[in-house]
């Protein structure tokens, strides 16, 4: 089962991927999740953090962390670096959209995340911020050989997140080839 996902990690080309909003996807049993984790205060502190709370759901992979300029920064209103990293999250019990994106929800507010509005304040810290880019979801199909249902591993990629950042991108790509090189 495991060597099976690696071998469809590796075959996946972004560009060809089905892209679907998270509405449309919310009842969807979710078996994997391709993440980014985002930090722009402590995140030495906040990361381990996150990433032990997510072993705990199932098998991790993660991608280099890398510290990236916020996009939004300017010299008038200088903003502190991100820290971002990728993570792949084979989950040991399937859940439906729904219930992940609450979970990662509860483990941003773990970490205390604010989710000031910007009136209050021009520069957010943000502790953690988890979102999901890309879930893998199983499809039960008929083959015709037998009368026997097979299970066929897709790969959905968040319309809401594509075209993904550049860091993004960089994380997944590298996770796709750990994957291929441990297959």
């Amino acid at each position: 089962m495991m060597h099976n996902m690696h071998k469809n990690l590796a075959d996946l080309s972004l560009e060809t991927l089905k892209k679907q909003t998270p509405e449309q996807l919310e009842t969807q049993s979710v078996t994997a999740v391709l993440l980014a984790l985002g930090s722009n205060y402590q995140a030495e502190h906040y990361l381990p953090l996150v990433r032990k709370d997510l072993a705990a759901l199932g098998e991790i992979q993660l991608s280099t962390a890398f510290e990236n300029p916020d996009f939004t920064s300017t010299e008038a209103q200088p903003k502190p670096d991100y820290t971002n990293q990728c993570v792949y999250l084979c989950l040991i019990e399937p859940m439906t959209l729904q219930q992940l994106q609450q979970v990662f929800k509860n483990l941003e507010g773990d970490c205390h995340r604010q989710r000031l509005t910007e009136a209050q304040t021009p520069i957010k810290k943000v502790t953690m911020d988890i979102d999901i880019l890309l879930i893998e979801t199983f499809i039960n199909k008929n083959s015709l050989s037998s009368n026997k249902n097979f299970e066929e591993s897709n790969w959905i990629v968040m319309a809401d997140r594509y075209p993904f950042k550049a860091h993004e991108r960089a994380g997944i790509e590298e996770l796709i080839k750990g994957h291929f090189l441990k297959g």
